[in-house]
C-alpha cells in the first residue's frame, strides 16, 4: 500500500502565486456595491465555490452591518446572485493572466508521474472559469490528469468531499489512505479531512499567506520565516496532517506518508 493519487488545488497551489485572480475581483465588486471589504475578509472563505464565498462574506458580522447601513436592509439572495454575476464577468476578463504555474509545480508533477502517481485536481472555480484556466495553464506546461469543479458535483464544493471522491473514481483510486490532497486554503484542508484523505497545506504562494511573489521576495529572511510559521500554524490548527513550504518538498513527503501507511 502506498500513495497512488495526488489531488492538487489550482489557484494558489498549482497556478497564480498568492491566488490574486479572485481576490482582486471580490474587493472590486463589494466596493462597487458601496461596501469596502478588507483583503483579510476577502481571503477568509477562499477555496469555496465562488457564490458560496460571496454569501459567506456577506454573513460576516462587520460586512453584514455595513451592508445594512449602506443599503438600508440586510442582504438578500438576490444581492448574492447579483454580486456573483458581476464577479463572474470581471473574473473572466482577467483570468487568463493568472494562470502561470507556481515554481516547482511542473517539475514535481513530472517526478510524481515517473513514480506512477496520478495527478487529480479540485477547484473553487466553475466549469466556464476552468475552461480558461486549464487551456492557458496547459499552454504553459501544467496539465493534471483530471479536474473536477463544484459544478460537476451539484455545486457542493469545498468543504464537501465530493470533488475528491469524483477524482478518485475517475483515476481508479482504491483507498482514501492512498490519496493526498494538497491545497493552499483552510477550505482545502477541510475538504481533504471530510474525504478521509491525507491533508497537506502548501505555504509559499498560498492564499492563506496572502502575498504576491514580489512581496514575498522583498521580505527579509527573518520576515519570510515569520509569515511561513504563521501560515503553517493556521493549516495545522485546521487539522492538516502535514505542511510543505513549496511543492518541491512533496515527493519526499509522500515517501514519509508511504512509510506511515505500512505501519497502519
Amino acid at each position: 500500500m502506498k500513495i497512488e493519487t495526488v489531488i492538487l488545488d489550482w489557484a494558489g497551489t498549482a497556478v497564480d502565486f498568492g491566488c490574486f485572480a479572485p481576490v482582486n475581483v471580490f474587493l472590486t465588486i463589494f466596493e462597487d456595491a458601496g461596501v469596502k471589504v478588507t483583503l483579510e475578509e476577502a481571503r477568509k472563505p477562499m477555496g469555496m465555490l465562488k457564490i458560496d464565498h460571496i454569501r459567506t462574506m456577506l454573513e460576516m458580522p462587520r460586512i453584514a452591518e455595513e451592508w445594512q447601513r449602506v443599503h438600508g436592509q440586510a442582504f438578500t439572495e438576490e444581492n448574492v446572485s447579483a454580486l456573483y454575476k458581476q464577479f463572474e464577468t470581471k473574473l473572466m476578463e482577467s483570468l487568463a493572466t493568472y494562470t502561470d504555474p507556481i515554481q516547482h509545480v511542473k517539475a514535481t508533477v513530472q517526478q510524481l508521474r515517473e513514480a506512477g502517481i496520478r495527478i487529480g485536481s479540485t477547484t473553487g472555480y466553475t466549469d466556464s472559469m476552468m475552461e480558461v484556466v486549464t487551456r492557458h495553464a496547459a499552454d504553459k506546461g501544467y496539465q493534471p490528469d483530471f479536474f473536477v469543479t463544484p459544478t460537476q458535483v451539484g455545486d457542493k464544493g469545498r468543504p464537501y468531499p465530493f470533488m475528491i471522491f469524483k477524482n478518485m473514481e475517475a483515476l481508479g483510486s482504491k483507498a482514501t489512505k492512498q490519496v493526498v490532497k494538497v491545497g493552499d486554503t483552510t477550505s482545502d484542508i477541510m475538504e481533504a479531512l471530510n474525504a478521509g484523505v491525507w491533508a497537506v497545506g502548501v505555504i509559499i504562494g498560498s492564499s492563506e499567506m496572502g502575498l504576491s511573489e514580489a512581496e514575498f521576495q522583498a521580505l527579509t529572511a527573518e520576515e519570510q520565516q515569520q509569515v511561513i510559521a504563521k501560515t503553517k500554524c493556521i493549516f495545522e490548527e485546521t487539522g492538516a496532517h502535514y505542511t510543505i513550504e513549496t511543492m518541491a518538498e512533496l515527493p519526499a513527503l509522500i515517501e514519509t506518508i508511504n512509510e506511515r501507511i505500512t505501519r497502519i
